[in-house]
């Protein structure tokens, strides 16, 4: 693919930052049509280039005036107090570059497997993909996790090797470990060329043409490659020819290159984009962030071969009673229809909302229709209201310009929009539509927080519905039988990066152990006495009851049996002493936690004509099954989940190993392909309450598992011993 100049803007935009929020508005008016535009996801662990490849793309383009850092906090795409600590990004930030009139809006996401939530915002909002791999780094198994995620939402790839300035990086070698992890479909499209051992260029193997970077942040200049460099390109050319017709759709063009026919550049290259743009075929470029190496031409590759948005498969929609509805074309002026995927607060703008529109046009002043359905099970109700939009936005990093309008295909950002939150569909107000939410993954890592003392529990509850509006990922429960307030991660970073996002609101809270739910029940029959008999002036309270506790086969719940003979305790106490065992049930007997799985059985009793009452039979009976359980043995039961973990081959030994020592019982394992295997075991809850980390650590961040509810069982003694409360 021919090298292009990439024209440098005089004019640089604003950086964000905690005093300025709002750049200034561009000169350059937002594009009309989706054809100028592109949307390209960066993707890649962490740690291998691709927030300083966006910042430096940014600078070669004019778009700021000198790159950040990421060691001082200065760089565009991580403006997050918890990004900066931890130098790494822990959330989805856009970067819009030009490059030859097309719009590039660069979606920088994070590549720690804790922040996927973010990655998935990113690949629903990209209508491509650049894999960021290291030419220091090898591959491991969590970068062919990401790859395998970018495969599974089918986007168009194209592969960077970056660090080529790294006195250890090694292109060649880089590009063997692509090709075995993702396949012989990766092939390069430029070599390096070398000056003095340093890499100071890119040779075209289509064109013949080399770019030279003698300057840091200069132009690259241009020239013809000689005969050595030719020669030496030779085996890699022909490489890519061949990689190139075997995606053509013209099959006489494989016959005639064999022959030995020179296929003319122009057709080689109409293939190539068109292989790229459906995903058939994964370019690699090499680039240096730091020298500015293969910039121009990573740009004109994204420019040329990458598919625009009008392209590009949209996302289901129907209407909001749920039934199916037409996907609106890409179309400016089609039906506004758009996706908020991402949510931030603002200290001074409040709730700003990241908008992909794939239809319509959006403008300031424009009534639109937010909804929000579908992600009930994440803690976020269903919502629908109407909104106006007072202000509309084209973001750079936290850094917001303003902008006229934006078309379908473009990414904008919005303030006050109501009770927006991530996930929500924006839409014309007289036809509001939904689109079909997308997957996300469970979290898996329980973290239990309380407010610091009573009078922050109000501040905690506003400040979290606000954090959870913006991250998906995050799942907030009150646990109806432990009564803790759980925010369920997707690891140790994730919950960390919500606790400080809580914090900077203001919250003081705390962070305590997670209680198990665990359940009693009777192991053995046992006999009661309730004897609630108290005279203090007036009407007194007197009630007396026998009854028989006896255990029940899991699951059977509760039963009451009246066996009560000659009316010795009338029959609507008989109900009152059927209240007080079910209410001391919900209590315990022995460690605090629900009886379950037991059959009462009323045998006597006593009662008064004038002292006796509902609440005295009640505090009889719940006496009653208090007594028989110090008469008789309680057991604890645990729950237990169904849990099937996804790990590579070479490390099953591992985890099938740590899951024995977890009291697992496996059940099953079955070969998925692709060097992966399913591991299906049973496992108490008690067991998996670190298992998202302990996990990751045995299998080197790879290892995903899900889990649902099975059953409760008895807990072993000394298991009981550590899981009851203090």
């Amino acid at each position: 693919m021919p090298a292009k100049d990439v024209k440098a803007p005089a004019r640089a935009a604003a950086r964000g930052t905690a005093e300025l929020r709002r750049a200034d508005a561009s000169e350059t008016l937002p594009p009309e049509q989706p054809e100028q535009i592109r949307n390209v996801a960066l993707v890649g662990h962490s740690g291998s280039g691709k927030t300083m490849l966006a910042e430096a793309l940014l600078a070669a383009t004019g778009a700021i005036a000198r790159k950040g850092s990421i060691t001082e906090g200065t760089t565009v795409s991580d403006s997050e107090p918890a990004a900066i600590h931890q130098q790494r990004s822990v959330a989805l930030s856009v970067v819009p570059v030009l490059a030859g009139g097309v719009k590039v809006n660069l979606l920088d996401t994070p590549g720690y497997p804790d922040f996927i939530g973010e990655l998935r915002a990113g690949l629903r909002a990209a209508d491509a993909a650049l894999f960021v791999v290291s030419g220091v780094d090898d591959i491991d198994a969590a970068t062919t996790a990401l790859w395998a995620e970018c495969q599974r939402v089918g986007v168009p790839r194209a592969v960077v090797i970056s660090r080529l300035d790294h006195p250890r990086a090694d292109f060649d070698a880089a590009l063997e470990r692509c090709q075995r992890a993702f396949g012989d479909t990766v092939l390069p499209l430029y070599l390096p060329v070398r000056t003095s051992a340093e890499i100071t260029g890119l040779l075209g193997l289509l064109s013949g043409t080399v770019s030279e970077h003698l300057t840091v942040d200069a132009l690259p200049a241009y020239r013809n490659a000689d005969d050595v460099e030719r020669d030496s390109a030779e085996a890699a050319r022909g490489a890519l020819i061949e990689g190139i017709i075997a995606e053509s759709e013209d099959e006489t063009l494989m016959e005639r290159y064999l022959e030995g026919e020179e296929i003319p550049a122009d057709i080689l290259v109409n293939d190539l984009e068109t292989a790229v743009s459906r995903g058939s075929f994964h370019p690699v470029v090499a680039t240096s962030a730091e020298t500015g190496v293969g910039l121009a031409e990573l740009l004109e590759m994204v420019a040329r071969a990458f598919p625009s948005p009008k392209e590009c498969q949209r996302p289901a929609v129907s209407r909001l009673d749920g039934t199916a509805a037409a996907i609106p074309d890409c179309d400016p002026a089609g039906p506004l229809l758009g996706e908020v995927v991402r949510t931030t607060i603002d200290p001074f703008l409040g709730r700003v909302c990241l908008v992909r529109l794939f239809s319509g046009t959006l403008r300031e002043d424009s009534s639109v229709h937010v909804a929000g359905h579908g992600l009930a099970d994440r803690g976020h109700a269903d919502h629908d209201s109407d909104e106006r939009v007072t202000h509309l936005y084209s973001p750079l990093g936290a850094s917001l310009r303003p902008v006229p309008y934006s078309v379908a295909g473009d990414i904008c950002a919005l303030t006050k929009l109501g009770p927006a939150e991530t996930g929500d569909t924006i839409s014309a107000r007289e036809s509001p539509l939904l689109i079909q939410p997308w997957e996300m993954p469970d979290p898996l890592l329980p973290v239990a927080i309380e407010a610091a003392s009573h009078g922050d529990e109000d501040v905690l509850a506003r400040s979290l519905g606000k954090v959870a509006a913006g991250d998906p990922a995050l799942r907030v429960e009150r646990n109806a039988e432990t009564h803790q307030l759980i925010l369920w991660c997707m690891g140790e970073a994730h919950a960390d990066v919500v606790l400080g996002r809580l914090r900077e609101q203001g919250v003081k809270l705390q962070t305590v152990d997670v209680v198990t739910p665990l359940r009693e029940t009777f192991a053995a029959p046992a006999a009661g006495h309730g004897r609630h008999v108290k005279q203090s002036g007036g009407h007194g309270q007197y009630a007396v009851c026998d009854i028989e506790v006896e255990p029940l086969e899991r699951g059977s719940g509760f039963e009451f049996v009246d066996k009560t003979v000659g009316g010795v305790i009338p029959g609507p106490f008989i109900t009152s002493v059927e209240k007080g065992v079910r209410t001391q049930m919900q209590k315990g007997v022995s460690a605090g936690f629900p009886v379950v799985d037991i059959r009462v059985t009323l045998l006597g009793g006593k009662a008064h004509s004038v002292d006796s009452s509902d609440a005295a039979f009640q505090a009889a009976g719940a006496l009653a099954l208090r007594e028989a359980a110090a008469a008789g043995r309680i057991q604890l039961l645990e729950p237990v989940s169904a849990v099937t973990i996804s790990v590579s081959d070479e490390h099953v030994g591992a985890v099938m190993g740590d899951l024995s020592s977890r009291r697992a019982r496996l059940t099953g394992t079955t070969s998925t392909g692709g060097d992966l295997t399913e591991i299906m075991a049973e496992v108490p809850d008690q067991e998996l309450l670190r298992y998202a980390i302990e996990l990751r650590a045995l299998t080197a961040g790879s290892g995903r598992f899900g889990r649902s509810y099975l059953r409760h069982e008895p807990v072993p003694a000394a298991a009981a011993r550590a899981a009851t409360r203090d």
